[in-house]
């Protein structure tokens, strides 16, 4: 398992970018300078979400990943594609149930067989250590940390 410490290193050389919710068009490239603002700059921008490209993710089988504010729930809601083959399916079905607290604790997970990725969507604020004081560095960290030992425990 890959863990970096540090996010401002782990995220330095990250391809960041502010896309309209809508249209899906790219409002801004961003700098990693931009993931110390606060978390809460998705719920001031619910317009908005955070898309990220980071070669770390490949070694924990990820494509990217997109972190957005649900318009009806208020929840922090991230999405990706996932690099594991369709035989993991229990292993991360029960790795989400077990690792996603609360009874609202909910996650979509289909797989494409177009692309070969489960699509993966999930609640960050179920995910332990969350907590609304986050930067947006730290939040991709935590999502960093917990799909690292998804996939460790699904390939165990």
């Amino acid at each position: 398992m890959l863990k970096e410490k540090d996010a401002k290193t782990l995220f330095s050389h990250a391809y960041i970018e502010r896309s309209s919710k809508e249209t899906e068009t790219m409002i801004a490239e961003e700098s990693s300078s931009f993931l110390n603002q606060p978390i809460e700059y998705l719920k001031k921008h619910k317009n908005e979400f955070i898309y990220m490209e980071l070669s770390s993710f490949e070694q924990i089988r990820v494509e990217a990943v997109s972190l957005e504010v649900d318009d009806v729930f208020g929840t922090y809601d991230v999405m990706l594609g996932l690099k594991l083959q369709k035989k993991y399916e229990k292993y991360i079905k029960n790795f989400l149930n077990t690792n996603l607290m609360g009874d609202e604790a909910k996650f979509d997970l289909m797989f494409s067989h177009d692309d070969g990725l489960w699509n993966l969507n999930f609640t960050l604020n179920y995910v332990e250590d969350f907590h609304e004081d986050l930067t947006i560095g730290e939040a991709f960290q935590l999502i960093y940390n917990f799909l690292s030992k998804l996939v460790e425990q699904a390939e165990a």
